[in-house]
């Protein structure tokens, strides 16, 4: 039997979820995967199965520890990272979710948010959160739940129902209904968490009109989280990492000091900044969040959000039929000199950070009959470029720091056209580590160090490597010609 102590890091994604065993060095040493529905019931609305979730991620886990037999004795600490906002709202004696997920991708409270945003909340929402009013956050999801589900307002207001983001959830169920908590960066994306406080706020709660009943703990990101229920896995095992999937990225990617910056690149793509321990706002519509929690002292990071990254080159396979596998959008792209001047906007669900448009939709611009799949292919992956410079040029200006470095991850990082021009829009070398798969490591990092297989967080560092490094080569003239065409579509949705 292997005695070396391991840790099981949980991922549980949008559009998949995955149990992924490291070993205390921080290596992978098994992985399992399975992939989730997203339903669209109605127009701009996205849900999933909550029992789904939960019973994928049973799954996954079990069919990790049967394959490395002799680990599950060994694990010594399992972490949970996971989509954010998404919400669910189930019964407490049941554990029944009362309706499908709200996925955070759901705009279908657009309208709500827009009418308290008219009524001249946002300055003191986004004063306590860091936030702005948008359908992606919690909070109107929550309120919608509460609102259209029969009984369930009356049922939260007597207690008997529980609200959870995916992390909460699984948590519910892993240590079988006991434990109700969340941790400090999947509660501040609710709209309801103050972040300066370090609290649910009952300013907040009175605005949404959502009952303190129904809301979890709140608690570090290494912590005790409790244990799993023994029927599980045959043992008890302590869960003592948990944060959100950007928070967990940034971790992984071992952004520890104020400056540094990761940027993962899944269904959509998110870039955080870490800005220290003193909170600042944001002058140009990007989020101040959590970076992580751990003894009580918080660390904040600067976020901007990009809604459809990787969903893009997905839609060019799934919905029009480009090609067959992801992988070939790369030869595809490199297939043509250029773009011949297409630009693609993938704003298919709104446009975020920095513009926090979710009225606007995706387009296609400089179409010609020259026009072929490969031009809009490399478009696709291009826009990939051009919405990050947006982010990053605001994210230093909010988090007074320059990057020097940008480091990327998730799956669209396996695509290495994308790589470089992300380098040339940029003009900063790009990072891509060994371990990918930095979410699942941060959640690991973090399970490790409540374990106490690692001294202090920062002491993970030590095990970051990194595969390659893309440079910038672009002559400047052309990399403002490119970005300013980018610019004036994105100026013809606005």
């Amino acid at each position: 039997m292997n005695k070396q102590p391991t840790i099981l890091a949980i991922d549980q994604g949008t559009t998949s979820t995955r149990a992924i065993l490291f070993s205390a060095e921080l290596k992978v040493l098994g992985m399992q995967q399975k992939s989730l529905t997203l339903h669209y019931p109605a127009k701009g609305w996205v849900e999933q199965d909550p029992e789904a979730i939960w019973c994928d991620t049973l799954e996954v886990c079990r069919r990790l520890l049967d394959s490395n037999r002799g680990t599950a004795a060994s694990i010594a600490a399992i972490g949970i990272t996971n989509q954010r906002e998404t919400t669910i709202i189930w019964d407490r004696n049941s554990g029944k979710p009362v309706c499908n997920a709200i996925v955070w991708q759901d705009r279908r409270t657009s309208a709500y948010c827009e009418q308290l945003r008219a009524q001249g909340h946002e300055p003191m929402v986004s004063a306590k959160t860091g936030l702005l009013f948008d359908p992606y956050f919690s909070a109107s999801k929550i309120a919608w739940i509460l609102d259209n589900v029969e009984g369930a307002r009356a049922r939260a207001r007597r207690g008997e129902l529980a609200f959870g983001t995916v992390d909460c959830y699984l948590l519910w169920h892993l240590t079988g209904g006991r434990v109700h908590a969340s941790d400090v960066t999947n509660a501040a994306r609710t709209l309801l968490f103050n972040i300066v406080e370090q609290k649910w706020d009952d300013e907040l709660l009175t605005l949404f009109d959502i009952p303190a009943a129904i809301l979890p703990e709140v608690r570090d990101n290494a912590a005790g989280f409790g244990v799993t229920d023994r029927a599980l896995f045959g043992r008890e095992i302590p869960i003592g990492g948990m944060a959100g999937d950007q928070h967990a990225a940034l971790i992984g990617q071992g952004c520890f000091r104020p400056g540094m910056v990761k940027s993962t690149y899944g269904t959509g793509c998110f870039a955080l900044m870490n800005i220290g321990t003193g909170f600042r706002r944001s002058h140009h519509r990007l989020l101040t969040t959590p970076a992580y929690r751990l003894n009580g002292e918080m660390t904040y990071a600067i976020e901007g959000s990009i809604f459809v990254t990787g969903a893009a080159i997905q839609w060019l396979r799934d919905g029009l039929g480009f090609f067959q596998d992801v992988a070939d959008s790369e030869a595809l792209a490199l297939s043509v000199p250029d773009s011949n001047e297409v630009y693609f906007v993938p704003a298919f669900t709104g446009l975020g950070a920095p513009y926090w448009r979710p009225d606007v939709r995706g387009m296609i611009s400089g179409l010609t009959r020259e026009t072929s799949r490969a031009h809009i292919v490399r478009a696709a992956l291009e826009a990939q470029g051009y919405q990050t410079r947006d982010l990053i040029a605001a994210i230093e200006e909010d988090g007074n720091h320059e990057a020097a470095i940008l480091r990327i991850d998730g799956g669209l990082v396996a695509n290495r056209f994308m790589c470089q021009f992300l380098a040339d829009m940029l003009n900063k070398p790009v990072e891509v580590p060994e371990v990918t798969e930095a979410t699942a490591l941060g959640a690991a990092c973090l399970a490790g160090l409540y374990a106490g297989l690692f001294p202090r967080l920062e002491a993970v560092e030590r095990h970051w490597r990194r595969a390659s490094v893309y440079t910038p080569s672009m002559q400047e003239d052309k990399r403002a010609r490119l970005y300013a065409g980018w610019q004036t579509a994105v100026r013809g949705l606005l």
